[in-house]
């Protein structure tokens, strides 16, 4: 019997076609979890992509529009956030622009997919900053392009007219020296890759500061200092002038947290050069469509319980709204619960992971962490912590998602060497003022879950 030739082509076509899925998976999956991930990248300053075509036609019809800033204590300071709205509401005042402000300081891309519901999306937002590059630098970039996957995917599914730019910023740190050469450093490398995936557009504000301290016109930080702090208005300071004595832009006192006449201001020249250029991208104006994902794994479905969702056991008590610990905070939480020695927190869990919404602060304790029956330690006291600042304990991580895992947790009540934990610039306050670090408790204000809570 004689073959069709045309049914034999169809045939090898289909092998051909099924054969690049197989290849195309492999690379992704390669791509996701290989050593070479990601790849190198040049450092651009603005890359348009699929461009802001909602926000830009918002524009054009003179429409409400609701900008939210997530990020870390860089987006935190009132820079490049407070300029670029002013710049918005001055470029175009037929528009009405608010803020949504979703930055907290010391924070990354972690935190900022669990806790993007509470803080952004329930808030209704119709253009998204997203800012993490630099508390990320540290991170794994497995874990990071989960995250910000997690965010893109959970902000389209809400809101698919809501238009999404990342934003990468730098310090003067070994982890950046790559920029001097013309390459992205690692966490905004992964970012990028993010980017291409979704279209999204994405501008590095510091790139015009790495090219002028190259040139010896810029001064990154002030001579021996060092970073105190990595949140709080006290971040939010000036140059005395725009130029040294010897002619020179002084960024940061830090070699962090930019000044905000001088470091803030070329961040935002930054995003006034690029959305020219990213308008001229945005020709198409449909709803975002989210296909198939880069990462299955990614962190786009979490859910955020408050904390007597889980068994606490032992001297817990739920903190009034109005209390000293719990009133700078609560704006982020349903409540805060402080837990003293001896208690404990269990929960039983389907999933990847949980991780713990608390604080870290001077009156920080430590914890022993069970996971079925593997225990570690972790302390909620840091080298910054002469304040409290919001944080998150990862509890479990990359846990086999088709089983049940049991959870527990116990304040220690061992005392700590808090004074050596401080960074030396800190410790200081910890000669002077004693009494505040005396004390060891654990606040929570919610429980995170990579999965489902089994009750």
């Amino acid at each position: 019997m004689m073959k069709n030739k045309f049914s034999g082509k169809l045939h090898l076509m289909s092998i051909i076609f099924i054969a690049c899925l197989l290849i195309n998976s492999l690379v992704v999956t390669s791509a996701t979890v290989g050593s070479d991930f990601p790849p190198a990248r040049e450092a651009l300053e603005c890359t348009t992509r699929g461009g802001l075509p909602h926000f830009f036609r918002k524009i054009s019809k003179g429409e409400k529009i609701r900008i939210a800033y997530l990020g870390g204590s860089i987006t935190a300071q009132a820079g490049w956030r407070v300029k670029s709205l002013d710049y918005f509401k001055k470029s175009y005042p037929k528009c009405q622009f608010s803020e949504i402000n979703a930055a907290i300081g010391g924070t990354g891309s972690d935190l900022g997919v669990l806790r993007i519901q509470h803080d952004v999306l329930s808030q209704k937002p119709d253009l998204l900053f997203v800012e993490f590059a630099v508390n990320d630098s540290n991170s794994d970039p497995v874990e990071i392009a989960k995250s910000m996957e997690g965010i893109v995917r959970k902000t389209w599914k809400a809101y698919p007219k809501c238009d999404i730019c990342f934003v990468y910023t730098f310090t003067d740190s070994p982890l950046f020296q790559d920029l001097k050469t013309g390459k992205l450093n690692r966490s905004a490398a992964t970012m990028e890759v993010i980017a291409d995936y979704y279209a999204i557009p994405s501008i590095h504000l510091g790139l015009e500061a790495v090219h002028l301290e190259k040139e010896g016109k810029l001064i990154m930080k002030a001579p021996e200092v060092k970073v105190e702090k990595v949140s709080g208005d006290e971040l939010n300071q000036s140059y005395k002038l725009p130029l040294s004595a010897e002619g020179k832009i002084h960024f940061s006192s830090d070699g962090v947290h930019p000044y905000i006449n001088t470091g803030h201001q070329l961040y935002m020249e930054a995003i006034e050069r690029s959305l020219p250029l990213i308008r001229s991208a945005s020709k198409k104006s449909r709803s975002h469509q989210l296909n198939g994902p880069f990462n299955p794994n990614n962190y786009e479905n979490t859910i955020m319980l408050d904390p007597d969702k889980a068994n606490l056991q032992g001297e817990w008590m739920k903190l009034p709204q109005e209390n000293e610990v719990a009133k700078p905070f609560i704006n982020r939480v349903s409540s805060f619960w402080r837990g003293a020695a001896g208690a404990t927190l269990t929960l039983k869990f389907k999933g990847e992971a949980v991780k713990i919404y608390d604080l870290l602060g001077p009156d920080g304790c430590r914890l022993e962490i069970t996971i079925d029956g593997k225990i570690s330690n972790v302390n909620r006291i840091d080298g910054y912590c002469t304040y409290r600042r919001l944080a998150i304990t990862n509890a479990a991580f990359k846990e086999d998602q088709t089983k049940i895992h049991e959870l527990k947790i116990k304040i220690l009540p061992e005392k700590l060497d808090k004074r050596n934990i401080l960074f030396e610039q800190n410790r200081a306050d910890f000669d002077k003022n004693p009494k505040k670090y005396e004390d060891n408790y654990w606040y929570v204000g919610a429980i995170f879950v990579a999965g489902e809570l089994i009750q």
